[in-house]
């Protein structure tokens, strides 16, 4: 069984256990996805961020070569798009995660009632208190209406008096001027391209930019 691009497993297991993670691929990809997911969080910390910026701080925290570096942005960027969609789903585990570090920290000092507050938060943010029917009302979500049209005054633009003349009058225009324009029949190119462009090894881009 063939191991997993490191992009791959970055899209299915970006959030999983670093034990989990283990247990499932090689360490250098424990090692990238720990990374990205470093990397993804300090996104959301500093959204303005530039690319140079996040190069040279994953550099800083771990010592990795900047092709290695450019490598993680890929796989980010790649992700936030993905990522931004469940934004919702991930904030609600990041939320998740403080709550029962919240709880484990007052069950320390025997504090019950921060335990009790942060357990009804947690049971508010999972709904735990809703029957599974009830927590999502499928029966209250109105559908969008949608009406056909063509008239552009919609979009706040007007519209053009005598249009259907005036694209009449385009069309015959330009095909007059087109008249001499010759078909031709499509034909493969004949060009050597084992010869133009040889496959070529790179150890060190596939060690280190690859992985």
């Amino acid at each position: 069984m063939s191991t997993p691009s490191a992009i791959e497993v970055c899209r299915s297991d970006l959030f999983t256990k670093k034990d989990e993670l283990e247990q499932r691929y090689p360490q250098v990809i424990v090692d990238k996805v720990l990374r990205v997911r470093e990397m993804y969080n300090w996104f959301i910390a500093n959204p303005d961020g530039t690319d140079r910026e996040f190069v040279n701080e994953v550099c800083q925290r771990h010592e990795i070569s900047k092709v290695t570096a450019y490598s993680d942005l890929a796989i980010v960027k790649t992700l936030l798009p993905t990522l931004g969609q469940a934004s919702r789903d991930f904030h609600r585990w990041r939320t998740n995660e403080m709550l029962m570090n919240t709880f484990k920290m007052a069950q320390k000092r025997k504090d019950t009632k921060t335990m009790e507050r942060a357990a009804t938060a947690y049971g508010k943010l999972n709904r735990v208190d809703l029957e599974d029917e009830q927590a999502m009302p499928y029966d209250m979500i109105v559908p969008q209406q949608f009406t056909a049209t063509d008239d552009p005054r919609v979009l706040g633009i007007e519209p053009i008096p005598n249009i259907q003349e005036k694209i009449s009058s385009m069309i015959e225009k330009y095909r007059k001027e087109t008249i001499d324009i010759e078909d031709v029949e499509f034909e493969e190119v004949d060009l050597e391209f084992d010869v133009l462009f040889p496959d070529k090894t790179n150890d060190d881009a596939t060690e280190e930019g690859l992985l």
